[in-house]
């Protein structure tokens, strides 16, 4: 994309900056620390092909301190220029220099390359913020951990690929944290959640 030409592509991102990028900043984290629960992230509007609530998490957690990978569906010059411009984050082109990868899931059964912290420093590890056609209508799995009393069940429409993929990538506290967005609408996901299916662990 032309750099000349990037700001035909731009539109309004928060129509609040301050309060909506808060809002959203607490959504997301009341997500993560209530795992499998639906909530609310409806402070953006659609840009391209990402939905309200993927392009809030954008708007609410990336900045020029944070190098994004793209999935190659979402790489389009309206994303890259409207995320250039209100978070400033670097777009890179390898996974492994990644602190946020943005997927469609197209992109689910191959986690390869995103790093998954170390013993030392698990926090710097790359989120996933993962768009999704819906957030339920696939296999229900029961969740446990913390946030979770007793057991969660979610059914998200995603292939067993992403729940080996997630479980090859986990040995806490190493791991990824994932957020899955649809429409106006976050789960989270965080390393510290197990997924079991019949008495089984999946993930």
């Amino acid at each position: 994309m032309n750099p000349a030409n990037s700001s035909q592509w731009l539109q309004l991102a928060f129509n609040n900056p301050v309060l909506d990028a808060q809002a959203s900043f607490r959504s997301a984290l009341k997500a993560l620390a209530e795992p499998g629960l639906v909530q609310p992230l409806d402070r953006a509007q659609a840009l391209d092909a990402l939905h309200p609530a993927t392009y809030a998490l954008c708007l609410a957690f990336l900045d020029a301190d944070t190098p994004l990978w793209l999935a190659p569906y979402l790489d389009t010059p309206a994303v890259r220029a409207n995320l250039s411009f209100h978070c400033g984050c670097p777009i890179v082109t390898q996974r492994e220099q990644a602190l946020f990868a943005l997927l469609d899931e197209s992109e689910l059964g191959d986690l390869s390359g995103f790093d998954n912290g170390s013993e030392r420093y698990p926090d710097q590890s790359c989120t996933l913020l993962v768009q999704l056609p819906a957030l339920e209508g696939g296999n229900r799995l029961d969740w446990r951990g913390p946030g979770i009393q007793d057991v969660r069940q979610v059914s998200l429409p995603l292939r067993d690929a992403f729940w080996q993929q997630r479980s090859a990538r986990t040995s806490f506290p190493r791991g990824l944290d994932a957020f899955l967005a649809s429409g106006q609408q976050v789960i989270g996901l965080p390393r510290s959640t197990q997924v079991l299916n019949n008495a089984e662990e999946a993930a």
